[in-house]
């Protein structure tokens, strides 16, 4: 990205954390490529487990966070990171209102997060895994932060060391905190 671009986006984020609903559409029209990639992977981690598509859950997941008042997106980093939390919690609960449409039906699921976190296989674990996240974020925004980045938008973890300006090993030290953290929650949940 070019400095000129660059500085265009970053006063589009300014705006935006003002408050500005036209500089949030616009991050949404600039970013709208990387929302719809977030969008597949978790539609297809979904695996038939809802009936949204990936354009119905870019589209849900915009207008929960237009309706959101002081939200803020200082840059890419935490706009995608809040994207692809609003996009997981869409999941959840599409997945728990299918579930229970259909009365306890099994509804398979892909796993979420490495064997290290655990395999989440059932709508009861998929609420499992979103609880400890939650948790996660209550206890070290950052680590829950870059489980959202890793897992749910795809980044590697140079990617992401680059995105928070820190070295690789850096990240790779949280991301096995965030995993040992989740792997904890889940095992007591």
């Amino acid at each position: 990205m070019s400095p000129e671009n660059d500085s265009s986006l970053r006063q589009i984020f300014e705006r935006a954390e003002g408050g500005d609903a036209a500089a949030r559409e616009s991050l949404f029209t600039l970013l709208y490529d990387e929302l719809h990639r977030l969008a597949h992977a978790n539609v297809a981690r979904a695996r038939g487990a809802m009936t949204w598509n990936t354009t119905t859950l870019v589209h849900e997941a915009y207008l929960g966070i237009s309706r959101r008042e002081g939200l803020s997106f200082v840059d890419e980093n935490r706009f995608l990171g809040y994207a692809a939390r609003a996009m997981r919690g869409l999941v959840i609960d599409e997945i728990r209102a299918r579930r229970m449409r259909r009365h306890g039906g099994d509804v398979a699921f892909v796993p979420l997060a490495e064997a290290a976190i655990a395999a989440a296989g059932s709508p009861d674990e998929v609420e499992r895994l979103g609880d400890a996240l939650a948790d996660l974020a209550n206890l070290e925004p950052a680590l829950a932060e870059l489980v959202d980045l890793s897992f749910f938008c795809g980044f590697t973890l140079a990617e992401i060391a680059d995105l928070r300006g820190v070295s690789e090993r850096t990240v790779q030290r949280d991301w096995a905190k965030a995993r040992l953290l989740l792997h904890t929650a889940l095992e007591r949940g």
